[in-house]
């Protein structure tokens, strides 16, 4: 994993339905995040939610120094804020903090809209308790007085935000937008693709290398696409990619789907990559 918000939320979602241990009738903290994480063993049998967040950090490939190895949301708060990497606006991939200066509990978020935040986070419950059994998703209301604030991991292509004065590092060569036609072009390109992947995560009973292209490329979501890099990487990545899928699967036609990789590239646009790491927004 590169460390991209795509890799957080994965990382983190993949959790979702793990419970602490429960000893005496009654849930005790003992989880497995805490002896994961250099330096914060000692956290066992504490509230684990930041735990949780930082253990997600690293798991998905974040470089150390991109966040704030912690037990403590309010230290975490005051870190992201010295970095002048704090919003009261959501984003994808952002670490959400609750309560009272953010101290009282946190998430991360995967996806937001208008009204609400979508959130993964450890140490809830249904309720949304921070003090719960597990990991779950959570929908909260973005303008609940218990929302406190975000922060912003610096992930290497920016961050989606809410934010109107948030500025993202600007991308080489320059973001361009798509016409219709190009937008028509890439939407072929991902469909066949998702098709494809499909197709082999069946097919290949296992294969850890399909089995990954399968899941990476049902996870596409179209309304991401952002023209951002150049023709030859984006054909190179792509062709790489058929080319892993056609050692499993003998019927896929290698040649015909790096040819038509191409030609949807070559008619979409000179410079173009496919983001994944944003969900579906509104």
């Amino acid at each position: 994993m590169t460390g991209t918000a795509a890799d957080v939320i994965r990382v983190a979602t993949s959790q979702v339905g793990y419970h602490e241990g429960y000893s005496g009738g009654h849930w005790t903290n003992l989880q497995r995040y805490s002896p994961a994480v250099p330096g914060l063993e000692w956290s066992q049998n504490q509230a684990w939610c930041q735990t949780f967040a930082t253990w997600s950090f690293q798991e998905a490939g974040m470089p150390k120094g991109a966040y704030l190895v912690t037990a403590s949301c309010a230290l975490a708060v005051a870190w992201w804020k010295k970095a002048n990497r704090f919003s009261t606006y959501p984003a994808v991939g952002a670490q959400v903090f609750f309560g009272p200066g953010g101290g009282s509990h946190t998430g991360l978020v995967y996806a937001y809209d208008a009204t609400y935040i979508y959130t993964v986070e450890g140490n809830t419950n249904t309720s949304g308790s921070a003090e719960g059994d597990g990991v779950y998703l959570k929908k909260r209301a973005r303008r609940d007085t218990y929302v406190y604030g975000y922060g912003y991991p610096a992930y290497p292509a920016g961050i989606v935000t809410a934010d109107p004065a948030w500025k993202n590092p600007a991308p080489t060569p320059q973001e361009i937008d798509m016409t219709p036609d190009q937008a028509a072009q890439l939407q072929k390109l991902h469909d066949n693709l998702l098709q494809i992947g499909s197709l082999t995560e069946k097919d290949a009973k296992g294969n850890p290398v399909v089995h990954g292209a399968g899941y990476y490329l049902a996870h596409i979501h179209y309304d991401a696409l952002k023209i951002v890099a150049t023709e030859a990487a984006q054909t190179a990545a792509l062709t790489a990619l058929a080319t892993a899928i056609g050692k499993v699967d003998a019927a896929i036609d290698v040649p015909a789907l790096v040819a038509e990789v191409k030609a949807a590239i070559e008619a979409a646009v000179s410079q173009v990559v496919i983001h994944l790491d944003v969900p579906d927004v509104a």
